[in-house]
């Protein structure tokens, strides 16, 4: 019997979260191994020195893009057409991602981790990510997903970033005038895919076996 595939994971990273949504969501799966990050197992640095999570081992392939995994899984299976919008192209998906990729999270890590980044504002940087998030609402007052009436790919890439986002101050969050953002936010919340893939394990030693994810399959 062929082994499945091996994903370090780590719960609560955003990037990590949307590979593990994308492998549920294609019911592919895999041995995942849930990680510490300030104990990294010298297996998931050896296959990807870069030691960030998610690294998805599959046979002699090392993938350990959190996109790239995504991908992976929906090009094996893809059931709720993910890579298939309703409205507009795969093209139009993922040049929005890169958008939340780069200058959106170099504004949520300062704005969430200040003690990171001495000298920085986080509160300026709260600002400057609103000018992501409030196209975001006037997008979704078209239509209850961000390339249509259903989710696809951009929807479960960037949802993890943003509940990140408005975890930091969640009462400031709630406040905003982004009726549709929120809603957005939070059927991704109450979805039985995010929380299927929340469940948590306990850290993965190097002398057990990882758990079988996903455990359910998803409604």
């Amino acid at each position: 019997m062929t082994s499945p595939p091996i994903l370090y994971s780590f719960r609560r990273c955003p990037f990590a979260m949307r590979a593990r949504l994308a492998l549920a969501a294609s019911q592919t799966e895999v041995e995942l191994r849930e990680v510490v990050l300030r104990h990294k197992p010298a297996e998931m640095l050896e296959a990807s020195p870069k030691g960030t999570v998610p690294v998805l081992l599959a046979g002699d392939a090392v993938i350990d893009q959190s996109l790239d995994i995504m991908h992976w899984a929906l090009s094996r299976n893809d059931p709720q057409s993910w890579l298939v919008p309703e409205r507009e192209s795969l093209d139009a998906m993922l040049a929005t991602i890169a958008m939340f990729d780069g200058d959106f999270k170099v504004h949520l890590d300062r704005y969430k981790y200040p003690e990171r980044y001495p000298g920085e504002d986080p509160l300026g940087h709260r600002s400057a990510a609103c000018q992501w998030l409030e196209p975001f609402n006037q997008r979704l007052s078209r239509g209850a997903w961000l390339f249509g009436s259903r989710p696809a790919l951009a929807d479960f890439a960037i949802a993890p970033f943003v509940r990140q986002f408005a975890h930091v101050d969640k009462d400031w969050f709630a406040a905003q005038p982004w009726p549709h953002l929120q809603a957005w936010l939070d059927a991704f919340l109450q979805s039985p895919l995010f929380a299927s893939v929340m469940t948590k394990y306990p850290r993965w030693e190097s002398v057990s076996p990882g758990v079988r994810f996903p455990d359910v399959a998803p409604v």
